[in-house]
């Protein structure tokens, strides 16, 4: 009896399997171009219902937020490169923030949408595992003498997430040059993360 319910039930399973991964998908492309996209556009780009759409996410809150977990797992793929571990610690994190900006800049609408129906811990949550690979070159570069030893990595590690957040909040807002954004951050970042502290300073 088992095996037949489940034989029953797998067509089933599939289709809502293809028709989440046709929703994200679309979801994805058309956030990315527009946070102000709806629900229907993304439904009608997907070949799905409104009613199926709702069926797997209830609200454009369950939408967005699967669609961002969607982008920073595509994202984190990008960022897992093993030729980071082999270079000096500036020159591994100058690579980690011009690839990170690559991808939350083509992104940065997304990240615009979320912001609009997320707070701001659970969009932070969805980035656990690309943070974690920057505490890691923090403490890397910390161990080397590279980097400055004076604040917590905590606060390292959360001065590179909002900084490059701000960065595509400023495009957005006509405040930074796109062609800029790349080269502001890594100057940005490499002088926090290189700059001494205060009782380092000569008076």
């Amino acid at each position: 009896m088992t095996s037949r319910t489940s034989t029953r039930r797998s067509p089933r399973r599939a289709d809502a399997e293809r028709n989440i991964a046709a929703i994200v998908s679309a979801g994805l492309r058309l956030l990315s171009a527009d946070p102000n996209v709806s629900v229907a556009d993304i439904a009608q780009a997907a070949g799905v219902g409104r009613v199926t759409l709702y069926g797997h996410f209830p609200s454009r809150e369950a939408l967005v937020e699967a669609v961002l977990g969607h982008a920073i797992e595509l994202a984190d793929a990008i960022l897992d490169d093993e030729r980071l571990a082999g270079l000096p610690a500036p020159e591994a994190m100058t690579r980690l923030i011009e690839s990170s900006w690559e991808i939350l800049d083509r992104h940065r609408r997304l990240f615009t949408a979320a912001d609009r129906v997320l707070p701001g811990e659970r969009i932070r949550a969805h980035h656990d595992r690309t943070l974690q690979r920057v505490e890691e070159l923090i403490v890397r570069g910390r161990d080397s003498g590279d980097f400055r030893t004076d604040l917590p990595v905590s606060w390292l590690v959360t001065t590179f997430y909002s900084i490059l957040h701000s960065a595509a909040q400023e495009i957005e807002a006509g405040r930074l040059r796109r062609q800029d954004a790349a080269p502001v951050l890594t100057a940005t970042l490499l002088s926090v993360l290189t700059g001494a502290g205060p009782d380092a300073r000569t008076p």
